[in-house]
């Protein structure tokens, strides 16, 4: 009998582009920063150390969180923490108003969890773990709090996921 391999984690598949933007912004902020000092004629070593760690908050700030997910829990790793929460044993899902409106799960151990909801619009097998936990927890009885707010983006995400189907095989 052959052993299988646990399945890979699925990722923010866009999530090492967004890394490069921010690098790259950072780079572009110190080079600039240097040049512009140095041709003023006032570039000194602590300068050079201030535009440095200048720039190297520019990248902290600009770099987005890491989501990822498996077979009962997801995780977001930001600059300093890696956050985990347990997708099968949820007891609350909020998502609040305003301009940039995070999900906030909670698990039953006490963990909470903010991210931004589109990351799941744009990586459907993010969304499919997600949503295979919410459904466990619902079968355990332990999501109490929040069962209107995931059905909105499922069917968002799996009508996207229908229409790029759709496409690809020529018949939208």
């Amino acid at each position: 009998m052959q052993r299988r391999e646990p399945a890979a984690p699925a990722g923010d598949r866009h999530w090492s582009s967004s890394a490069r933007l921010a690098v790259t912004c950072a780079l572009l902020f110190c080079a600039m920063s240097l040049l512009v000092d140095w041709d003023a004629g006032s570039l000194t070593p602590l300068r050079t150390l201030l535009w440095c760690a200048l720039s190297a908050t520019v990248c902290t700030v600009l770099l987005p969180p890491q989501v990822s997910a498996g077979p009962g829990w997801l995780a977001v790793r930001t600059t300093w923490r890696r956050h985990v929460i347990h997708t099968d044993a949820l007891t609350a899902v909020r998502q609040y108003d305003g301009a940039s409106s995070p999900l906030v799960l909670q698990d039953a151990h006490g963990h909470t969890l903010e991210f931004d909801p589109r990351v799941l619009s744009a990586n459907p097998l993010l969304w499919h773990e997600l949503d295979t936990g919410i459904r466990r927890s619902l079968e355990h009885g332990t999501l109490q709090q929040g069962t209107d707010v995931v059905r909105h983006p499922g069917h968002h995400i799996d009508n996207e996921t229908i229409e790029a189907v759709l496409r690809a095989a020529g018949l939208s």
